[in-house]
């Protein structure tokens, strides 16, 4: 008997008492002279209270388990289990769900299951493998209910058996559990944020940590694995204060264990989280000897792996702040991004694509990231590839990135480097198709990003303002004014809204008196800017004319530059795009008639100040004279370049990048090519490269000469590679991964 009083009045429905009968159930099973025999006995009362608030029923079991083996000399084995009693009370929600004590279903389960340990190894995930995107928000909250509980439920079991076998068996068990919530389309984010916040509640995450400094190597991993999983902002903070230096420790041992792709997995996936936290952790990691394991890992071949080295310095380029970024070029970090950026899989090639735009952002460091040609894997990447559906491709950016991490990415959308605002831009047009359908759109605004996509949106880079105005269109925004890369053939207002992107609006109103389009924009003097336009302050006048010339290296001639001698500038550097347009205006626009040009006239017609520069270009124009033919005599051959590396494009990219690494790192100039050329497209570009070459490093992978047999016509391009080499008498360096490799009846038939 219970009284219930209240303050107020309330409606109080009929109570209920009731005896469920006695149930039993008996088995034997015998063979020989052993026989086996279980009975269980349940009786079981239950009086239950409700009201319109609230229902509280109490539960009273009797149960009885008992299990017997009797061999003929008499008992072998004797097993008794009894009895259970509990209470719940269950209020409602505003949500419509209940939230109740967690003693009924837990002693029940346990009776049924047997010790807590294996009440908690065998219960069924099917529930949680079976939501989708289609699924009920009521089902996607149970399931965080349900296993919040569950998590707590497991953490006081392991609280308990602490150094019991058991316990890496239930760290797994977990582990399994916050793999399949991310992995649920659309509400993973939210599901596994949600059982990481409940794994940090209940005292899980200290307890993984303290695990990380045992004896015990199947406890420690299994606590690294889990640990990987649930590096959540939170988590992450809470471990950088709690025990940053444990987790680093087990994380560089993880990477130490060898032949064991799980132990790397885990290692340098621990690393990627940490490394999104801030500048101060970046550097605590990478003092703790972070970043030195990464770089080891880089070497092997596993994806899942690489994909976290990847990840990782990607997170490092954009947490780290200069003082990391100067640490990431000591180590050479530019040159080990080479080969992740070379690899055949997009998720390992993306993140390290977008670790060197992050880098070339830079300015102070931005000579040494170039010399690792790195730079150049990001144009063909961002070229071949869809957002949308990069971002289908893999669960690690499926949900897409946080808040800070996108806010640490919108200066690089206005470097000077095209291959970085391309990059860039392409990551927060991926970004706003993730966002929109997690109703999130609005993050945009609150890190800044709108207004310098739409700068980017309106400039004439032609691959960033695409990426940019479809990121734009998918959040809501409106589109700007987009600016051709066909500057010549720009309107007078498109020459206004250009000066206004630049910020220099007061002197838009100028240009538009002077109707000025794209033709005489490249040819304005300092003195146009500023006896016409007005801009008599001399250092306002230079930063125009630095935006101008950043503009003419953008530029797109091929309206007028019919015999490409843009690209003829450009191979002696960027900066000479600046004189394309006066090249062409003065008539240079033919090849041929460069041979005949002076120096006097570069300066006088193309108005070629920089004595240097007219002498560099005299130079080239001396080279194009000379032609291919006067470069195969060795007599004229300049052995410039070190080590030239040949390799078969289906198989051998990874090897080749790692030789061109290794020799880099020991100070050698090497060549590799990064395009896939088709048959009989031979550039003269390759060619030019094995002249110049001392050494011809030809990587033989599995079946790499095959093709070369019987090729008579040399269709080939491994076979023409080698062909160069020997005609220019090159040191051929063979170089394989096994000895079967290499072939000498295939190389005899070359």
């Amino acid at each position: 008997m219970f009284e219930v009083h209240l303050e107020k009045p309330f409606r109080f429905s009929r109570g209920s008492y009731r005896m469920a009968p006695l149930i039993q159930e008996a088995r034997s099973l015998k063979a020989g002279d052993l026989s086996q025999q279980e009975s269980k006995n349940l009786a079981q009362t239950n009086m239950k209270v409700t009201t319109d608030k609230f229902s509280s029923e109490r539960t009273a079991m009797e149960s009885q388990q008992q299990r017997q083996t009797v061999t003929a000399s008499g008992f072998y084995n004797q097993e008794k289990h009894s009895s259970s009693t509990s209470h719940i009370y269950t209020s409602s929600s505003s949500k419509g769900l209940s939230t109740s004590a967690k003693i009924n279903a837990t002693r029940q389960f346990h009776l049924l299951n047997g010790t807590p340990e294996e009440a908690i190894l065998n219960t069924s995930l099917e529930d949680l493998e079976s939501l989708s995107a289609t699924s009920d928000v009521h089902d996607i909250e149970r399931a965080k209910h349900k296993y919040s509980t569950y998590l707590d439920e497991s953490i006081r079991c392991l609280q308990k058996l602490d150094q019991n076998k058991d316990a890496p068996l239930v760290l797994d068990k977990i582990n399994d559990v916050m793999r399949k919530a991310w992995a649920v389309p659309t509400y993973g984010h939210e599901l596994g944020y949600a059982l990481c916040n409940a794994l940090r509640n209940s005292g899980g995450l200290d307890l993984i940590m303290q695990n990380c400094t045992k004896s015990d190597k199947s406890l420690q991993f299994a606590s690294a694995k889990l640990l990987e999983q649930c590096l959540t902002a939170e988590n992450r903070a809470h471990v950088v204060e709690h025990g940053l230096d444990k987790v680093v420790n087990v994380a560089c041992v993880c990477t130490k264990i060898s032949n064991s792709v799980d132990h790397s997995r885990v290692g340098t996936g621990i690393l990627e989280h940490l490394f999104k936290h801030s500048e101060e952790t970046c550097s605590d990691v990478v003092r703790l000897g972070g970043l030195d394991a990464l770089l080891f890992e880089c070497r092997k071949s596993d994806v899942e792996t690489l994909r976290h080295c990847a990840g990782a310095l990607a997170n490092l380029s954009l947490y780290g702040g200069a003082e990391n970024q100067e640490a990431m070029i000591k180590r050479k970090v530019p040159m080990w991004l080479f080969p992740l950026a070379f690899h055949t899989d997009d998720n390992i090639k993306y993140y390290a694509c977008l670790a060197i735009t992050v880098l070339v952002a830079n300015p102070e460091i931005e000579a040494e990231v170039l010399q690792s040609g790195t730079l150049g894997l990001v144009e063909p990447f961002v070229t071949t590839h869809n957002p949308s559906e990069f971002a289908k491709s893999n669960l690690a950016h499926a949900h897409g990135q946080s808040k800070t991490w996108l806010k640490n990415l919108v200066p690089v959308l206005s470097s000077k480097r095209e291959e970085a605002s391309n990059l860039a831009a392409f990551h927060f047009c991926m970004e706003a198709g993730i966002k929109k359908q997690q109703g999130n759109t609005n993050m945009f605004s609150e890190i800044g990003a709108i207004e310098s996509l739409k700068k980017v949106a309106s400039c004439p880079n032609a691959v960033a303002s695409k990426y940019a105005a479809q990121a734009l269109r998918l959040i809501g925004e409106e589109v700007p004014h987009k600016l051709s890369q066909q500057v010549p053939l720009w309107s007078v207002e498109d020459v206004e809204e250009w000066v206004k992107q630049i910020g220099f609006p007061e002197v838009s109103i100028s240009f538009v008196e002077s109707r000025v389009d794209g033709d005489l924009l490249l040819q304005l003097t300092e003195e146009n800017l500023r006896d016409d336009i007005g801009l008599t302050n001399g250092i306002k006048r230079k930063r125009f004319t630095r935006e101008l010339q950043q503009l003419k290296k953008m530029a797109d001639y091929t309206s007028r530059d019919t015999s490409n001698i843009n690209n003829f500038l450009q191979s002696m550097g960027l900066e000479f795009s600046i004189y394309t347009y006066s090249f062409l205006n003065a008539g240079l626009d033919k090849k041929d008639y460069l041979r005949n040009i002076s120096e006097d006239q570069l300066l006088s017609e193309c108005g070629i100040s920089n004595s240097i520069h007219r002498l560099r270009i005299m130079e080239g124009i001396r080279q194009l004279e000379n032609g291919l033919a006067n470069g195969m005599n060795e007599d004229n051959q300049d052995k410039s370049l070190d080590v030239f590396v040949s390799y078969r494009r289906s198989n051998g990219s990874q090897l080749a990048s790692l030789l061109k690494v290794h020799l880099q790192l020991r100070g050698f100039s090497v060549f590799i090519d990064v395009e896939r050329l088709e048959a009989g497209k031979f550039d003269n570009n390759l060619l030019q490269s094995i002249q110049k070459a001392k050494h011809f490093l030809l990587v033989l992978t599995p079946n790499a000469l095959e093709r070369c047999i019987g090729d008579i016509e040399r269709k080939d391009w491994v076979h023409r590679e080698i062909c160069a080499a020997l005609s220019a008498n090159c040191n051929i360096i063979p170089s394989s991964t096994t000895s079967s490799s290499l072939n000498s009846n295939s190389c005899r038939k070359i």
